[in-house]
């Protein structure tokens, strides 16, 4: 029952790590892609680490009323130093990527395990990130080959738009970019 879900959020990766490093296995390997070297445990670790060490960096943890993780979220605001733009292969309007720490919040993963998708869980997580958020806008990453397609048309549906192409990590998919104000309405 998604409506029981407890919604914790977390600023302490040591607090969350292993966590959602175990969610990560479950989940990827759900969809055969630990043996990808950008998908490995020890990839993703490495990434995990990197962006929690970035100023405002949170995760949302959803679990069970007995304590069972779900799934989570995490993202970042990009610093006016970011990287974030640098590996775009779709080139920007000039000022586009001009971040000031408070212009853009990466929402940088979210995983679900299997036998709570198609219940508004990963809608809840991404919702509960955002909740507190004043950056204008938010933006993501997703294979736009995953799941034949279906992960960018639930992003779509949140109201994303995609903006370009970019190859973050020499073994990354090539993903599509997306973004969305922040607030709706």
């Amino acid at each position: 029952m998604p409506d029981r879900l407890e919604f914790r959020r977390s600023r302490d990766v040591d607090d969350v790590r292993q966590t959602i490093l175990d969610l990560h296995v479950e989940v990827r390997g759900d969809f055969g892609l630990l043996d990808r070297p950008f998908n490995t445990v020890e990839r993703f670790d490495e990434r995990l680490l990197a962006y929690a060490q970035r100023p405002g960096w949170e995760t949302v943890l959803a679990r069970t009323p007995g304590g069972e993780p779900v799934g989570f979220c995490f993202g970042t605001p990009l610093a006016p130093t970011t990287g974030w733009w640098s590996s775009m292969l779709t080139p920007l309007p000039d000022g586009y990527t001009t971040e000031t720490g408070t212009r853009t919040l990466a929402f940088q993963e979210i995983c679900v395990r299997k036998a709570w998708r198609g219940q508004g869980v990963a809608r809840r997580l991404h919702d509960e990130l955002l909740t507190g958020h004043t950056e204008e806008r938010v933006t993501l990453l997703v294979n736009p080959g995953a799941g034949d397609g279906k992960l960018k048309a639930v992003y779509e549906s949140w109201g994303y738009e995609e903006i370009g192409k970019q190859q973050p990590f020499e073994d990354s998919p090539k993903f599509a970019v997306m973004m969305r104000p922040l607030r709706h309405g």
